[in-house]
C-alpha cells in the first residue's frame, strides 16, 4: 500500500489517478497511524510553503513524517512536497520545513526574462544510476510549475533542469526521492518514474 499524505495543500486525485493506472495500491490519507502502516508514501502539495508547513502541523504529520522517512521505506515528494524536505523558502520568510534535506528554496530570477511561473515542458539532466530514472532516454522532458526552486547543500541532487537558473529537479537521499516537476502529469516519462519506485517496494529498497 502506497499512501498520498492529505494535507490540503496537494494535487491527490492526479497522484492517485496516476497511481492506480500503473496498477498500485494506494490510499489517501491525513491519518499518521495508516502513513506508519504503509509500505510507500508520496507527499504532493501545491500551494505556498509557510501554508503547507502549517497544514502538516495542524494535522499532525510532522513527525510521523519523520519517523516513515527513518523507517527506510520508499517517500517520494512531488513539487511543493520536494520543497517543503528543506529548511527554508524565499516564499515564506520564518517559516521552517520539515528539515530532512539541507538547502533552501528561491525564486526564479526575474532578470531572466523568462516567464514566471516556470509552468510548461522541460528537459532534465540526470545523474547515471538513479533507480527511480531507469528505463528513461537522455535528457527526457517533464512538466513542470513553479516560481521557487531548490538550491540544495548536501550532495543529494539527481537531475537538473535549465530555466534562467539550474533548477535542482530531482533529489535522492537513501530511501527519501523527491522531484520538483509533476511525474503524474508528464506523460510516459513520468509514469515510468511511479513504475520505478513503486517497482522498489518490491525489491524492498
Amino acid at each position: 500500500m502506497i499512501s498520498i499524505i492529505d494535507y490540503g495543500a496537494g494535487n491527490l486525485q492526479s497522484v492517485e489517478k496516476a497511481l492506480r493506472h500503473i496498477g498500485c495500491d494506494c490510499q489517501i490519507t491525513a491519518g499518521p497511524a495508516a502513513l506508519l502502516a504503509s509500505e510507500a508514501a508520496v507527499l504532493p502539495g501545491v500551494g505556498s510553503f509557510g501554508d503547507a508547513m502549517d497544514q502538516l502541523r495542524a494535522r499532525g504529520l510532522e513527525q510521523p513524517i519523520h519517523d516513515f522517512v527513518d523507517s527506510g521505506k520508499p517517500f517520494l515528494g512531488i513539487c511543493l512536497g520536494l520543497q517543503i524536505l528543506f529548511e527554508t523558502s524565499e516564499e515564506s520568510p520564518g517559516a521552517r520545513g520539515l528539515g530532512l534535506l539541507k538547502g533552501r528554496i528561491v525564486r526564479l530570477p526575474k532578470e531572466s526574462g523568462l516567464k514566471i511561473p516556470h509552468i510548461g515542458w522541460n528537459s532534465l539532466a540526470l545523474k547515471e544510476g538513479e533507480p527511480l530514472f531507469a528505463g528513461l532516454p537522455q535528457e527526457p522532458y517533464v512538466y513542470f510549475v513553479h516560481s521557487y526552486y531548490l538550491r540544495a547543500q548536501e550532495d543529494v541532487v539527481t537531475a537538473t533542469a535549465e530555466y534562467g537558473a539550474t533548477i535542482h529537479a530531482a533529489v535522492r537521499k537513501g530511501n527519501l526521492m523527491a522531484c520538483q516537476f509533476h511525474p503524474e502529469k508528464s506523460g510516459r516519462v513520468g509514469l515510468q518514474i511511479l513504475r520505478n519506485f513503486a517497482a522498489m517496494l518490491e525489491k524492498g529498497e
